[in-house]
């Protein structure tokens, strides 16, 4: 790889808070500067090529460089810049869009609420589920739950869906009426000796107590990825979800399905709740509802929550909620089309044509002496580093062997993200078979570098 320039580094230091990123390691490092893409690829300022292997954060589904999407962005910036979606207003490609995702989400989900990014969206999904109790005069039943290692975004009430400290600490959150419940991760939560149907068990009762305690007149939904994504991508044991919606049903708790990663195509149908048995009460989606080139995210709303929140809207004489840019008219018409691609070039299909090869490709890295767990499905997957094979044992501190990998990686050209010491594998949908075989490639020779300075360091596993 060449050598980076500094100018548009130095400027970026200079004037730039990045997310996710810590400030005073930028001031020292600098950040690497993207300038244009192409299919799975990406090149930097010094013409470095790197095959993109979390498609951005997880949601350039068709890639870097699909003209149609460009095409529909400069046709509605030509008719109709901007609208809004305020006061019985809207715009055609909005139209459009809605009729579009009722009528390829599931069939109780019937009407759609647009905002900008996951974040807006759960933080929506959070703020109808509220109003909707208020006008049935259930006032109490207002906790959400969520669960350890899911990630719903970083908005004040969807940073405390988060549970996951990073979003959290130093923020003052999290806020009141949200708790947590354990993650269907069977390697790293299961008991010594519980098989996975005894584990998803306890995890079902784990919920059903925690709302008695709680009080079912108090709790008022569920949310849950069908797959954790940012979490680790945790894929959950067969018969998880069904005895988790078991317990929801019995205590009258709506589901909340969160498919900002999983949706349109992702694990290999066209949504999570598909590949995984959820019927959600609402559904959360953005990424790759525009394959990431406009902002873009929507609520899928039930009808008996949207009679419910009518009603309320006409006694109060206003459904109080939404945001400037939801559902402008740029994103939804870019939206649309990314829709349409996906049906034409059979995107789902295409996804289970190619995902073994991924899958069973990162799998032989399994025996690897720092692999604990190698997880995933469709064109998604993690694999897991640790100290210790045998007795599951993280690096100690977690985060710092990770780092190393994706750093090893991207000098061999690809970009994986490590979330902790979990290798994140998220390319965009439409990687074909050789593309993968690079991205294996690199994945290999990272692991390799990777497995050589573990030892050279002699690092220490966590007591």
């Amino acid at each position: 790889m060449t050598a980076r320039s500094n100018s548009a580094a130095n400027r970026d230091i200079e004037y730039h808070l990045h997310p996710y990123t810590n400030a005073r390691k930028n001031e020292h490092e600098g950040s690497m500067i993207m300038e244009r893409g192409d299919g799975v690829y990406v090149v930097d300022d010094q013409g470095n090529r790197y095959l993109e292997a979390m498609a951005g954060l997880w949601c350039t589904g068709l890639g870097f460089s699909e003209e149609r999407l460009v095409k529909a962005a400069t046709d509605q910036m030509a008719r109709l810049p901007y609208y809004h979606s305020f006061a019985q207003k809207t715009a055609s490609p909005v139209v459009d869009l809605a009729e579009k995702l009722v009528e390829m989400t599931p069939p109780q989900l019937t009407k759609v609420f647009f905002a900008n990014s996951g974040s807006e969206a759960n933080d929506t999904a959070i703020k109808i589920v509220w109003y909707y109790n208020n006008a049935l005069g259930r006032t109490e039943k207002k906790k959400i739950i969520s669960r350890v290692k899911g990630y719903h975004g970083v908005t004040i009430a969807a940073a405390s869906l988060t549970a996951m400290p990073y979003v959290q600490t130093g923020f003052d959150l999290p806020i009141a009426n949200i708790i947590h419940t354990g993650a269907p991760h069977h390697y790293r939560f299961a008991k010594e000796g519980e098989s996975e149907e005894a584990f998803t068990d306890r995890l079902a009762q784990e919920l059903e107590d925690l709302i008695l305690s709680e009080g079912p007149d108090t709790v008022a939904a569920f949310i849950g990825e069908p797959l954790q994504g940012a979490g680790g991508v945790i894929v959950p044991p067969e018969s998880y979800w069904a005895k988790i919606q078991a317990v929801l049903k019995k205590y009258d708790v709506l589901l909340i399905a969160d498919e900002v990663i999983c949706g349109f195509g992702r694990t290999g149908q066209m949504f999570g709740s598909e590949t995984f048995g959820l019927k959600p009460d609402m559904m959360t989606l953005a990424k790759q509802l525009s394959s990431a080139y406009a902002p873009i995210s929507a609520v899928m709303v039930s009808d008996p929550i949207y009679q419910a929140v009518a009603d309320s809207s006409d006694k109060l004489g206003s459904f109080g909620h939404g945001y400037t840019y939801g559902a402008h008219p740029v994103a939804a018409a870019v939206a649309l089309e990314t829709l349409k691609v996906y049906e034409e070039r059979e995107i789902v299909s295409h996804v289970q044509t190619v995902a073994p090869q991924l899958q069973e490709g990162l799998r032989r890295f399994q025996d690897s002496p720092i692999i604990g767990e190698i997880r995933g499905i469709g064109l998604i997957a993690a694999a897991e580093l640790v100290a210790d094979k045998a007795g599951k044992t993280p690096f100690d501190p977690i985060g710092k062997v990770g780092a190393y990998f994706t750093a090893r990686a991207q000098a061999h050209g690809v970009i994986f993200r490590n979330l902790g010491d979990s290798i994140a594998v998220c390319p965009p949908m439409i990687i074909t078979e050789a593309e993968i075989d690079q991205l294996l490639e690199g994945f290999a020779a990272a692991l390799a570098e990777t497995e050589a300075w573990v030892a050279e360091q002699g690092l220490a596993a966590v007591a």
